[in-house]
C-alpha cells in the first residue's frame, strides 16, 4: 500500500453540510471510520455489480489508507480510554473486513494494498476530500487552492536546504569532463541494440561480474572488518570506478559495499532512495560505516531533516514531493535500494529516480551511481531496462556514449554469431557486480526449502476444493465454446495449447466471479486463512524444539490468527507490520534479537521482506506463498546472511490436494530466470508469462486430460 506522509491533524471541525445526507445522522466531529464506512460500502456494491471503474479502484485504494493510518493513530492515542479504543478498532476492522469481501469480488484491486502501490494525484485529493467530509483538517498544502479543476503535484522545499542554498549559493565547478571523449555515429548508429543486448543474457553464460581489483584493505577507518568481497567494490570505486548494478546475493552486505565505495570516491552529497521499511536502518548504517559523515533522513515534508548533512536518505513513497530541490541540490553520487522496485517505468517512483539520475548526470559528469538488488529479474530479461537506464548505460532507445563505444570496439554486429557472448561482456563490464554466497561467503551454512503439505479436511478445506473444482468447469467451459466457435477451420489433434492459454488469459483478465469470487487470487487468500492455525502450530512447535522462528504471511488476517494461536500457547512474540511507526518497529526488531524470551517473530511479507537482519533464528516458516521467487527470497534472505553461523531452513506450508502445490512448482520455476541470467546458469528461464496465468494454464489442462 502506498505509505503517505500522516497529514491529520489533532483539530477537528463541523463537517461540511454537504456531507450529510438527507436522514443521515450527524457525523461527531473528526468522526472518519464514519465516512470509511459510506465509502467502502459504495465501493463494495460497485464491485458486486462487475470489475471496478477507475474512480471505484481509486476510492478503494483511499479507504485501505485511511484505514491503517486511522489505526495507527487509534493505537497511539493515550488520552482515550482502553474501552474507546477497542470500540474504534472494531468498527475499523469492519472496514477492513468489507475491503477484503471487495477483493474477493474483483482481485485485480488487491495490489492497491501494496505499501508500494503508486498513489495518483487523484488518490490524494479524494484523501483530503474525504478527511474534509470528517472534520478532520488537513495542511493547506493538501487543500484546493487551486482550481478545482486542475491537479498539481505537491512539492516541498525544507527550511534547511533553503538555509543551505543560501550558505552556499554556487557549486563548485566539476573539471572531470576535459579531455573526455564524445562518440561519434558509426556502423552500430542505424541498428536496433537494446533488443539483442537483453538477448544477450538470456543466452546464459560466465557468472555475471566485472573484473575487479584486489581489495585494498579489509579494515575501515572505524575499526570495522570487510569480508574480501566487499572490499573489492570498494576497491573498484577508489580506482575511478562509478556506475554499478550491485546485484549481489541477499545477505552479502550491500550497504555497507555502497556506503563504503561513496567514502571512497568522495561522491558527496550522497542522495540514497530506499524502501520506506529500511530508511531508518540505513541511517543507522551510515553512522556505522562511515561515522565521519552526517547522515539525515526525510520523513513526510522534510521539516526534520538536516540540509547541510552529507547523506540524504528519503523513501521512494515521498520522493515526488522533494523531487524538485534534490535535482538541484548538487549530488555527486546517488544509490537506490532494491532497485527492482523502479523496474515499471511507468510508475511515479521509477519516473523520479530517473530523472534524478540524469539530473545528477548533467550537473556531474562522473557521480558515483549505484542500483542496489539482490533480485533485479523478477519475470522478464527487460527489467533490466529502468535499472540500465537510471545508470547512464543507455537511454529509451539505444546505448548511451560509454557502451556504444565498447559496442563499436568489438566490430561485431547482432547479425554476426559472436555478438551476444560479447555484448554480454561488454554490458557486465559497465559496472554488474554479481556474487553468490557460496562463491564468496562460504563460512554462511546452507539454506534449503522445505515444503510441510498440510490437510486441509474441515467444512473450509472441501468448500476450497469445490470452489477449484468449479473455477475448472468453468475454464472447461469456456474452453468448449471457444471450440465450437471458431471460425478459422484451423482443428488440432487432442488438446489445443494455444486455445487453453488464451481461455487462461481470458480468465485472468476478468479476474472475478461476481456470485462466488472462484477466481486464483480469491481461492489463494482463502487458502492462506485456512492455513494459517496449522502454520501457526507448526512456528511454536519449531519454536520450543529448535529455539527462535521467523513466521511470514502476506496477508493481516492471518498474522493475527497466528499472534492469537501464540498468545494461547503462551508463546511471547514480535510483530513487525506495515502500519507500525518507525520506532515502534525497531523495538519490535530489537526485542526479538536481542530477548532471548522472544521467540517468535511475526512479519508481513510486504513490510519485513526487505533490510532487516534477523540472522538470530535459523528457521523461517512461510505460511503463505508468494507470487514470486524474488519475494519469497527476500524473506528467506532475512535469516540466511552475513553473521548467520547455522544451517538456514525455510518450511514452506503447503495445503495438499489444491492449487497450492501447483503455484509453488511455478514459483520454483521462476528462479532460473536470474540463475541463467546472472550467474551462468543452464537452466531455462521460464517464460514471462505471469505465476497467475500458468496456474490457471495448469489448471484447464490438467481438467481437459482427466475428461480424455
Amino acid at each position: 500500500m502506498a505509505r503517505r506522509g500522516q497529514r491529520q491533524s489533532g483539530t477537528t471541525r463541523t463537517a461540511p453540510r454537504q456531507a450529510r445526507g438527507a436522514g443521515q445522522r450527524p457525523l461527531e466531529k473528526g468522526d472518519i471510520i464514519r465516512v470509511l464506512a459510506r465509502a467502502v460500502r459504495e465501493v463494495e456494491a460497485k464491485a458486486q455489480r462487475g470489475p471496478l471503474s477507475p474512480a471505484g479502484r481509486t476510492k478503494f485504494q483511499v479507504v485501505a489508507v485511511l484505514v491503517r493510518e486511522e489505526r495507527t493513530r487509534v493505537k497511539a492515542d493515550k488520552d482515550a480510554s482502553e474501552a474507546h479504543r477497542a470500540e474504534q478498532l472494531k468498527r475499523l476492522d469492519g472496514v477492513a473486513t468489507i475491503l477484503a469481501q471487495t477483493v474477493a469480488l474483483d482481485p485485480t484491486v488487491y495490489p492497491l494494498l501494496d505499501e508500494n502501490a503508486v498513489f495518483t494525484d487523484a488518490a490524494d485529493t479524494l484523501r483530503s476530500e474525504m478527511l474534509q467530509a470528517a472534520g478532520v483538517e488537513t495542511p493547506v498544502a493538501d487543500s484546493s487552492d487551486a482550481a478545482p479543476a486542475v491537479v498539481t503535484e505537491r512539492r516541498v522545499v525544507p527550511q534547511s536546504v533553503v538555509a543551505r542554498q543560501l550558505a552556499n549559493p554556487f557549486l563548485a565547478p566539476d573539471f572531470s569532463a576535459v579531455g573526455q571523449r564524445t562518440a561519434s555515429p558509426k556502423r552500430l548508429s542505424t541498428w536496433e541494440l537494446l533488443g539483442p543486448l537483453f538477448r544477450a543474457f538470456e543466452y546464459g553464460g560466465a557468472s555475471s561480474c566485472m573484473p575487479l581489483p584486489e581489495p585494498g584493505f579489509l579494515m575501515t577507518l572505524g575499526g570495522l572488518e570487510l569480508m574480501p568481497h566487499q572490499a573489492q567494490v570498494v576497491a573498484a570505486a577508489a580506482e575511478g570506478h562509478r556506475t554499478f548494478l550491485l546485484a549481489d546475493e541477499p545477505g552479502l552486505g550491500k550497504t555497507a559495499q555502497a556506503l563504503l565505495a561513496a567514502h571512497a570516491a568522495d561522491a558527496y552529497p550522497l542522495l540514497v532512495v530506499v524502501p520506506n521499511v529500511v530508511k531508518t536502518n540505513w541511517a543507522r548504517e551510515a553512522d556505522i560505516w562511515t561515522p565521519s559523515r552526517k547522515a539525515t533522513v526525510i520523513h513526510g515534508d522534510g521539516d526534520s531533516i538536516d540540509g547541510f548533512a552529507d547523506i540524504v536518505v528519503v523513501n521512494y513513497e515521498v520522493l515526488d514531493r522533494h523531487v524538485g530541490w534534490l535535482g538541484e541540490f548538487g549530488f555527486r553520487g546517488m544509490v537506490v535500494d532494491e532497485a527492482h522496485f523502479i523496474k515499471n517505468r511507468t510508475s511515479q517512483r521509477s519516473k523520479h529516480a530517473l530523472e534524478l539520475s540524469e539530473r545528477i548526470r548533467h550537473r556531474t559528469v562522473r557521480p558515483l551511481l549505484m542500483a542496489l538488488t539482490g533480485t533485479p529479474l523478477i519475470n522478464d530479461i527487460e527489467d533490466f531496462r529502468a535499472i540500465w537506464q537510471f545508470l547512464g548505460w543507455i537511454d529509451d532507445k539505444k546505448p548511451l556514449a560509454e557502451l556504444m563505444e565498447r559496442l563499436e570496439d568489438t566490430g561485431l554486429t547482432p547479425a554476426d554469431s559472436g555478438f551476444y557472448s560479447s555484448a554480454r561482456t561488454n554490458v557486465i563490464s559497465m559496472g554488474i557486480v554479481r556474487r553468490r554466497k557460496v562463491d564468496v561467503a562460504a563460512d554462511i551454512p546452507a539454506r534449503r526449502i522445505a515444503d510441510l503439505p498440510v490437510e486441509l479436511d474441515d467444512a473450509v478445506g472441501r468448500s476450497i476444493r469445490e470452489a477449484e473444482q468449479e473455477l475448472a468447469r468453468r475454464l472447461v467451459a469456456r474452453y468448449d465454446s471457444a471450440l465450437e466457435n471458431r471460425t478459422s477451420g484451423v482443428t488440432v489433434d487432442g488438446i489445443d495449447h494455444d486455445l487453453v492459454r488464451s481461455v487462461a488469459r481470458w480468465e485472468r483478465e476478468d479476474a472475478d466471479d461476481e456470485k462466488t469470487g472462484q477466481n486464483v487470487f480469491g481461492m489463494m487468500r482463502r487458502i492462506g486463512q485456512a492455513k494459517a492455525g496449522l502454520a501457526a502450530d507448526y512456528a511454536a512447535q519449531l519454536s520450543r524444539n529448535v529455539g527462535k522462528v521467523v513466521f511470514f504471511a502476506k496477508h493481516i488476517d492471518v498474522m493475527d490468527v497466528a499472534e492469537e494461536t501464540f498468545t494461547r500457547r503462551g508463546i511471547r512474540f514480535a510483530s513487525i507490520r506495515g502500519d507500525q511507526t518507525a520506532k515502534t518497529r525497531q523495538a519490535n526488531i530489537d526485542a526479538f534479537v536481542q530477548d532471548e524470551d522472544v521467540e517468535i517473530v511475526v512479519c508481513s511479507l510486504t513490510a519485513a521482506g526487505v533490510g532487516l537482519n534477523l540472522q538470530v533464528a535459523s528457521n523461517v516458516v512461510l505460511a503463505e506463498l508468494s507470487w514470486t521467487d524474488a519475494e519469497q527470497t527476500q524473506a528467506i534472505d532475512r535469516v540466511h546472511r552475513i553473521g548467520q553461523e547455522e544451517p538456514v531452513t525455510a518450511w514452506r506450508i503447503i495445503a495438499a490436494q489444491t492449487i497450492d502445490g501447483k503455484i509453488a512448482e511455478l514459483i520454483d520455476s521462476k528462479a532460473s530466470l536470474a540463475a541463467r541470467a546472472l550467474d551462468g546458469s543452464d537452466e531455462e528461464i521460464s517464460s514471462s508469462a505471469d505465476v497467475q496465468l500458468e496456474a490457471l494454464v495448469a489448471m484447464l489442462t490438467e481438467a481437459l486430460q482427466a475428461r480424455s
